[in-house]
């Protein structure tokens, strides 16, 4: 490739960027993602040979996170998260501490569940309408907002199916998603609980030893329009079918273990993901008579657009020819060392992640362990190190993830203002500390285990 054309697929790579990052008058971030890798594909730098293969790739992971958001879409109507958020503030029983670890859970729980982006657009808006109704300080309300991003983002990597990176991911470096989650599993839970730890440490003294404690049922129905996911019609009822709500979350709790038990039978997690959504819209439709509308109207399609843009993106900059530096620095030690390996990827990711966000720093790390030439094992083990680089080292910044920009806006329309060095100073004393146990647990697990 030309000079010429490596800095202008360069500069398109940044404007892309740049614009999904700042989103003038709201522009969802698959325009420019669009307008980006159109602009490469006319101009040849990635060839349409490559469109299927692209397609292929990022598919199956688009259709899987569009799938768990119609489900959260559906349980939202029926009620689950406003009864969720109840029975937060009544467990708690008037101790800000508990309400601070009750948050925890449910962030990490909605995550777990659904994924992470769905898991911030969901549990802000919860966090906001219990710390507005117990009538806390700003500097109250911080533990548990920082709480519920920094977990609820985190919380995308014990399972392969949190994260449309993950997803994409697995697929290059065949990995399974039960091979995964038995390398990951321990290693992440200890990250995640250092970092709640180290949040609840660092604010230790911002929490209320005590909180107002609510016991009048209709606290039950304090979700209101701010939810982004909320349609209008499940606004104005206020009754809460609990059994539908059993059902609907059973068939969650079973879609997600079947991820486990179907895919070693060669069956698809798009596929299980969509059957399992389907499924909840035909319950919803039987038991209330709410249609499709709100699913059409709110359900993010525009991710195939969006995770296909930024693939071919990536693909036109690792066809520069640039990342191969990189390849030739870190190939030899990461073969060598298992240790290395996990460090070097994480970090690497971390930093790339905090420069340009994480989707396509991860796409561009995938691709770059590819190359190196690894064996299978130390390429799967690299690929876990540079997820949780992805999922816990992004968040150094706010512009590491779409979970944290997400939040930052949503709390901007709320009017709570956190600023960047507000959520630097945060960032800088719990993440690069949980980065370093992961990928240090990783190492060890790995080699406890597999070795």
């Amino acid at each position: 490739m030309s000079d010429s054309l490596v800095i202008f697929t360069l500069l398109i790579f940044a404007l892309t960027t740049l614009f999904i990052m700042w989103r003038p008058r709201g522009i969802n971030e698959a325009v420019p993602a669009f307008v980006g890798s159109g602009i490469l594909l006319l101009m040849g730098i990635v060839p349409l040979s490559d469109v299927r293969e692209i397609l292929e790739i990022v598919s199956g992971p688009a259709l899987t996170i569009i799938s768990t958001i119609i489900m959260c879409i559906v349980l939202e109507t029926i009620g689950v998260f406003r009864w969720a958020a109840y029975n937060i503030i009544k467990r708690a029983n008037g101790s800000g501490i508990k309400l601070f670890w009750y948050i925890i859970i449910l962030c990490f729980l909605m995550t777990i569940f659904f994924n992470n982006d769905g898991s911030i657009l969901l549990t802000t808006p919860i966090i906001i309408h219990i710390v507005t109704m117990l009538k806390l300080t700003k500097k109250q309300k911080f533990p548990y907002l920082f709480g519920g991003v920094f977990v609820a983002t985190a919380s995308s990597l014990p399972i392969g199916v949190s994260n449309i990176a993950n997803l994409i991911g697995l697929q290059i470096v065949g990995l399974d998603l039960i091979s995964y989650t038995n390398m990951v599993l321990v290693p992440s839970m200890i990250g995640i609980c250092t970092l709640s730890l180290l949040i609840f440490l660092l604010f230790k003294k911002s929490i209320p030893k005590k909180v107002d404690s609510i016991q009048d049922e209709s606290t039950a129905f304090i979700m209101s329009q701010q939810i982004p996911l909320l349609s209008k019609k499940a606004i104005g009822r206020q009754a809460i079918d609990v059994q539908l709500l059993k059902i609907c979350l059973g068939i969650v709790i079973l879609v997600r273990a079947s991820y486990f038990i179907l895919t070693p039978l060669g069956i698809n997690i798009e596929w299980i993901a969509l059957v399992g959504a389907a499924i909840l819209i035909v319950i919803r439709w039987f038991k209330t008579r709410i249609g499709v509308y709100d699913i059409i109207k709110k359900a993010p399609w525009h991710i195939l657009v969006f995770a296909f843009g930024m693939y071919v993106i990536v693909y036109a900059l690792n066809n520069t020819g640039l990342p191969v530096i990189l390849v030739e620095i870190l190939k030899e030690p990461m073969s060598q060392n298992l240790l290395y390996a996990s460090f070097l990827s994480g970090i690497m990711i971390t930093v790339l992640s905090n420069l340009m966000n994480n989707l396509p720093s991860v796409m561009l790390g995938v691709l770059m362990i590819t190359e190196m030439g690894l064996d299978i094992q130390t390429l799967q083990f690299s690929y876990i190190a540079i997820i949780i680089g992805s999922d816990i080292g992004a968040l150094l910044t706010p512009l590491g993830t779409l979970a944290t920009l997400l939040w930052m806006y949503v709390l901007k329309r709320e009017n709570i203002h956190v600023t960047w060095v507000q959520y630097l100073k945060v960032a800088i004393f719990v993440i690069p500390l949980t980065l370093f146990v992961t990928l240090l647990s990783l190492y060890l697990w790995v080699t406890l285990i597999y070795l």
